[in-house]
């Protein structure tokens, strides 16, 4: 049996690893894109991932994990600038800026927790393209949410979005995880 949570929170842990690693070197850079800019940058790593799967290969020396794992950054970054909005500050603290992470972080996992017992665990039967597909609809949706300037008539937001596809994104590192040990 699968411990569901504690994949979780190891694929959170080495999504923050990076995190923190680029925000040494970057700053909090990033802190100066608006959201959907944030939103095309989730794209092209969607994208990108999506033409690896169909390609069976790439040319770019490196694989389709590390764009999960920027899936899963961006997506926290951008739940980040729709609480702080749009800065030209540098310098976020560090503290600052991990609280904020892994406060999103729990906010996906609990989402998850919850639809997992819901949907009783169904995305572990799903392939890692058909993941690839939904993060690249809810990019889709949240670029039309954007267009109409936030508003909906009865969907869910941009956040609820953002946290999807973090949480589809974590799956698809699960499930990368579980084949390469098996």
């Amino acid at each position: 049996m699968n411990n569901t949570s504690e994949q979780y929170d190891s694929i959170i842990t080495k999504c923050y690893d990076i995190f923190g690693q680029k925000s040494k070197d970057y700053g909090t850079a990033w802190r100066v894109l608006r959201t959907s800019s944030l939103t095309d940058q989730l794209y092209i790593k969607a994208k990108r991932i999506r033409s690896i799967e169909e390609k069976g290969m790439s040319k770019v020396d490196e694989g389709i994990e590390p764009e999960f794992i920027a899936l899963v950054n961006y997506s926290i970054m951008a739940m980040i600038q729709l609480e702080l909005g749009v800065s030209e500050d540098l310098h976020m603290d560090e503290k600052r800026l991990s609280k904020l992470f892994h406060q999103y972080a729990t906010t996906a996992k609990d989402l998850m927790m919850n639809k997992n017992h819901d949907y009783d665990e169904a995305w572990r039967e799903m392939r890692i393209s058909s993941l690839t597909d939904l993060i690249l609809q809810k990019i889709l949706r949240v670029k039309q949410i954007e267009h109409n300037k936030g508003a909906t008539l009865i969907s869910e937001g941009i956040d609820a979005n953002y946290l999807d596809m973090i949480n589809y994104a974590v799956f698809a590192l699960i499930k990368m995880n579980e084949l390469e040990t098996n």
